[in-house]
C-alpha cells in the first residue's frame, strides 16, 4: 500500500507529536507539506521529515492557497484557530485530522461538521484517549460482559501541579478570553472516553468548580510580579519560574517546558531568561491574568441509568485514575497501565472460580507509560495517527474512531457541563443540543 500523505497546519508540540509517526512508519504515513511560523521548528521538523523548501509555509493560509497536495491535513493550531483552516481544507478535497477542542464556540463546532458533510470528506477529532492501550483495553473488558452492566464510574484527570501551573496559569491556556475554557481545553479528551466506555449517550448534566489557589488571595507577601526580581520565597515556592525554567541540569521534562515558554527549538539559558522577564511565563502564579477553574466536578447522568463522577484538579501528579462498577464487579486502575478487577459475580459453571469472588490482576501495555505532556497521552498520540492511516489510506474504520456526530455530541456535552457551572442549574444536554444542533 502506498503511504497515506499529510500536510501540517502548526509544528507545535500536538503537530510535532503526531509528525513522529512518519519518521517511525514510512511506509504507512508521510509528511509532504508543514504550515508553521516560528522558522526554526518548521525548519528542524522539515528537516527531519524530508521536507523541501518548496513545501515549508509560514502560515496555514499560505499553504492552503495552493492546490491540494496530500490526502489529509494534520490542523494543530491553537484552539481559537481552527475553523477557519479546518474547513478551507475540507474545501480544498483534503481530509482531516483536527486537534481537540474542535473549537470554543457551540457554533464553530457545527461550522465544521457541515463543512466535513457538505465537502464529503473523513474528519477524525484527536480524542486520543481512545488510541490508548489502557483504555481500548477497558473498553474491550466492558464489552466482554465481564463487569456485568455498568452502573457508575469514578473518573479524575490528574492535571500535574506543574503541568497546570505552565499551561493554564501562565501558558497559551490561562485565560478562557484568549483561548478555552478549562473543561473544553484539557478535559474534552475525558467526557469523551466516559460516553465511549459506557456506550450511551448522556442526558444530564451538572458542573461545580472554580479557580480557588492560583489567585491573588493566595500571593505570599512580598511577592514580586515576576520571579527574576528577587522573590523571598523562591526556595519555598513549588512554582518559582527560576527553578521550572532554569534547571541546572535540562531533561526531557525541563527541556520541554523551556522550549515551550521561548517559542524555540533549544533555548539558551540566555533566551530563556529574556522569556521570563518577557513574556507571562516569568509572572508569578499568583498574580497571573489567568482565569480558568483549577478544580472542577461533573456530574452525568446516561441515558440507560448509569452515572459518572469526573474530577479534574491541579493538585497531584500527572496521570488519570478510574474506578468502573458493574453488577458483576468493579474495575480500577491509578495509572493507566495496572488494572485490577475485582469480580464478585461469576456465572460461567465452567469457571474454575464458578460462585466464588476473584481478582484478575493485568497489564495494558508492556511497559508503563510516562502521563507527563511529554508522554504521548500514553501511547494514543501514535495509536490515533495508526488508525487513521487505515481510515484514510483503505477506508479500514476502527472501533476508537468516532463518527461526525459523536465528536461534536461530546463537544456539546462540555459546553453544557460549562453552563451547568456557570448557571448553578441541572442542564438537560438534549435540550441544549438541540439549541446549537
Amino acid at each position: 500500500m502506498n503511504p497515506v500523505t499529510a500536510v501540517i497546519l502548526g509544528a507545535g508540540s500536538r503537530g510535532c507529536s503526531y509528525a513522529e509517526y512518519a519518521k517511525e512508519y514510512p511506509r504507512q504515513l508521510q509528511i509532504v507539506a508543514i504550515a508553521e511560523p516560528r522558522e526554526d521548528r518548521r525548519n528542524l521538523l522539515a528537516q527531519e521529515l524530508n521536507v523541501p523548501e518548496s513545501k515549508r509555509f509560514t502560515s496555514w493560509q499560505e499553504l492552503l492557497s495552493k492546490p491540494k497536495m496530500a490526502d489529509c491535513a494534520f490542523v494543530c493550531t491553537l484552539d481559537d484557530d481552527h475553523t477557519e483552516p479546518a474547513v478551507r481544507a475540507m474545501e480544498l478535497g483534503y481530509h482531516l485530522l483536527l486537534e481537540k477542542p474542535m473549537s470554543n464556540t457551540e457554533e464553530e463546532c457545527r461550522a465544521i461538521v457541515e463543512a466535513a458533510r457538505k465537502y464529503g470528506r473523513k474528519l477524525a477529532v484527536c480524542h486520543v484517549l481512545r488510541y490508548t492501550p489502557f483504555f481500548r483495553t477497558v473498553k474491550e473488558i466492558i464489552d466482554s460482559g465481564k463487569l456485568g452492566k455498568i452502573m457508575s464510574i469514578i473518573h479524575a484527570e490528574c492535571v500535574g501541579d506543574v503541568h497546570y501551573s505552565h499551561s493554564y496559569v501562565r501558558g497559551n491556556w490561562h485565560n478562557s478570553q484568549d483561548s478555552s475554557n478549562m473543561l473544553l481545553a484539557k478535559s474534552c479528551h475525558d467526557i469523551d472516553i466516559l460516553q465511549w466506555l459506557i456506550g450511551a449517550k448522556c442526558t444530564k448534566i451538572q458542573s461545580f468548580g472554580r479557580l480557588s489557589h492560583f489567585c491573588k488571595d493566595n500571593c505570599p507577601e512580598g511577592a514580586p510580579k515576576r520571579c527574576l526580581e528577587g522573590c523571598p520565597h523562591e526556595k519555598t515556592c513549588a512554582y518559582s519560574a527560576r527553578k521550572i525554567y532554569l534547571p541546572e541540569t535540562v531533561d526531557i521534562w525541563a527541556g520541554f517546558l523551556r522550549s515551550a515558554a521561548t517559542g524555540k527549538v533549544d533555548p539558551t539559558d540566555a533566551e530563556v531568561e529574556k522569556a521570563l522577564w518577557d513574556t507571562n511565563y516569568g509572572v508569578c502564579v499568583f498574580q497571573s491574568d489567568n482565569d480558568v477553574v483549577d478544580h472542577q466536578t461533573v456530574n452525568m447522568e446516561f441515558e440507560n441509568g448509569e452515572t459518572v463522577v469526573f474530577t479534574m484538579a491541579a493538585f497531584n501528579f500527572s496521570t488519570r485514575r478510574i474506578r468502573i462498577m458493574g453488577t458483576k464487579g468493579e474495575l480500577s486502575s491509578e495509572d493507566m497501565d495496572n488494572i485490577t478487577m475485582n469480580i464478585f459475580c461469576v456465572d460461567d459453571e465452567n469457571s474454575p472460580n464458578y460462585g466464588k469472588p476473584a481478582t484478575e490482576y493485568l497489564k495494558a501495555s508492556e511497559k508503563v507509560v510516562i502521563q507527563e505532556i511529554t508522554g504521548g497521552h500514553g501511547g494514543g498520540d501514535s495509536g490515533i495517527v495508526d488508525d487513521l492511516c487505515l481510515y484514510f489510506g483503505d477506508n479500514i474504520r476502527t472501533k476508537s474512531i468516532s463518527d461526525i456526530r459523536t465528536s461534536i455530541m461530546n463537544h456539546m456535552t462540555v459546553f453544557a457541563a460549562e453552563q451547568s457551572r456557570a448557571t448553578n442549574t441541572v442542564v438537560d444536554v438534549d435540550e441544549f443540543v438541540e439549541k446549537y444542533l
